[in-house]
């Protein structure tokens, strides 16, 4: 009699065991067969529903920006009501059986939900669906907390702890893979965006980086800080024998100040069209950039220069100050300001400076002496300068100063973005 029980109990066992390593490979190859984070989520729980033979299964994903758990998957009767789950219920950490289970970390089950304080009624009478037992186990990855799983009213008692503990692992691990290939997929997607973004931007440009005309010749360097950024500059003939040259700085970086900087550019080249003026074009300009968005604004200087005879009119809108190297000095051109673009109605003066032969003009935005180096240290307006004094005669002046303000901040993040230009006079 003892042998024939000990046989029985050993065929159970075996049968158990079966079972257990059916349903882990039922599991396995379901885990293994996407990576869609959704589809993961609905097939794992449909099978959980089915293995514990329950009326409902659900998945609150832990949100780390505002510490709630939300429910991402709910496979009940009806379609309304996962859709309401989804919409409208949030836990908090430690609120309900899921939002104590989240905490703590721990696997519980539930034979009575009416008998346990914790339990959330609110979801039953929004939802109208009668939660009797539950199941919740916490889905916990590399990265720690991912969510909480939910089996509401398993008909199937026999279940194994052990078994649903390794079973809520594995689906953990899952879980984080789809999530890692999710982002993964996303990163890519808006790299292949800001490529294209930055491509386009590009073409608001200048399609050359030199400009010649008569007795004048400009070169420019525009280099964003990310793929696309807020600096601009632009070449233009507003009359047969002037040329008309344009350098400004979008506040802010990024994506936000390149589209700005697009739109700049396309009314700066619609407003100058045959004017003469730069305070004219600049007073236009300022008009149409009064309706921008809180915050944005265009720091510019906008020159006209006679190619022949080398006059210069220069209209200055709070951008830095511009660099004259002539043949024995380098100093800083004193010029009357006006304020940024868009900021308040005003009228910009005008400035007036003769280029004669073997003269250049340094124009820049604030990125070039805003780099930093290693220690946070900004290379400065003046180290910029003293370097223009001593590489004057160097013909390749602006590729110079790129060389060097690399070099002051290699190993760190480009702070901002670096536009300079150079006007020569031959």
């Amino acid at each position: 009699m003892v042998r024939k029980s000990n046989n029985k109990e050993y065929i159970r066992n075996l049968e158990k065991r079966v079972e257990t390593l059916r349903i882990l490979t039922e599991v396995s190859s379901i885990i293994s067969s996407t990576l869609d984070i959704r589809e993961l989520m609905s097939l794992v729980m449909e099978k959980a529903k089915e293995i514990l033979s329950a009326d409902a299964c659900s998945i609150l994903i832990y949100n780390k920006n505002n510490n709630k758990l939300e429910f991402e998957v709910a496979i009940c009767g009806e379609e309304e009501t996962s859709e309401l789950l989804k919409k409208k219920i949030t836990l908090d950490m430690g609120q309900g059986i899921a939002g104590w289970v989240a905490q703590n970390q721990q696997i519980v089950v539930i034979k009575d939900v009416k008998k346990d304080k914790r339990f959330f009624h609110d979801v039953d009478k929004m939802t109208g669906f009668e939660t009797k037992s539950l199941i919740a186990a916490p889905l916990i990855g590399r990265r720690g907390l991912i969510g909480v799983a939910e089996i509401i009213n398993p008909q199937k008692e026999d279940y194994d702890l052990e078994i649903l503990s390794i079973l809520t692992r594995h689906f953990a691990t899952a879980i984080e893979n789809a999530l890692y290939h999710a982002e993964t997929l996303e990163k890519e997607r808006i790299k292949q965006e800001l490529e294209i973004a930055a491509t386009l931007q590009k073409s608001f440009l200048p399609e050359k980086p030199v400009f010649e005309k008569g007795r004048i010749r400009v070169s420019a360097i525009n280099i964003p800080a990310r793929h696309v950024g807020g600096d601009l500059y632009d070449f233009v003939e507003p009359d047969i024998n002037k040329a008309g040259i344009f350098i400004g700085d979008v506040s802010g970086k990024g994506v936000s100040a390149a589209l700005y900087m697009a739109k700049i550019i396309s009314d700066f080249r619609y407003i100058s069209r045959g004017i003469n003026s730069p305070s004219d074009v600049m007073n236009k300009l300022n008009k149409v950039l009064s309706g921008a968005p809180r915050g944005m604004f265009l720091t510019a200087i906008y020159l006209i220069v006679d190619v022949e005879d080398g006059e210069a009119v220069i209209s200055v809108a709070g951008h830095p100050p511009c660099i004259m190297i002539k043949k024995d000095e380098v100093y800083v051109l004193e010029m009357s300001s006006g304020p940024p673009l868009g900021i308040i109605e005003t009228d910009f003066d005008e400035n007036r400076v003769i280029l004669k032969n073997g003269d250049r003009l340094i124009m820049l935005t604030d990125g070039v002496f805003e780099a930093k180096n290693i220690s946070g240290e900004r290379i400065g307006f003046n180290t910029i300068l003293e370097f223009i004094r001593e590489n004057r005669n160097i013909e390749n002046l602006i590729e110079r100063i790129t060389g060097l303000i690399n070099e002051y901040s290699k190993n760190t993040e480009m702070a901002d973005d670096i536009t300079i230009m150079e006007v020569s006079c031959l």
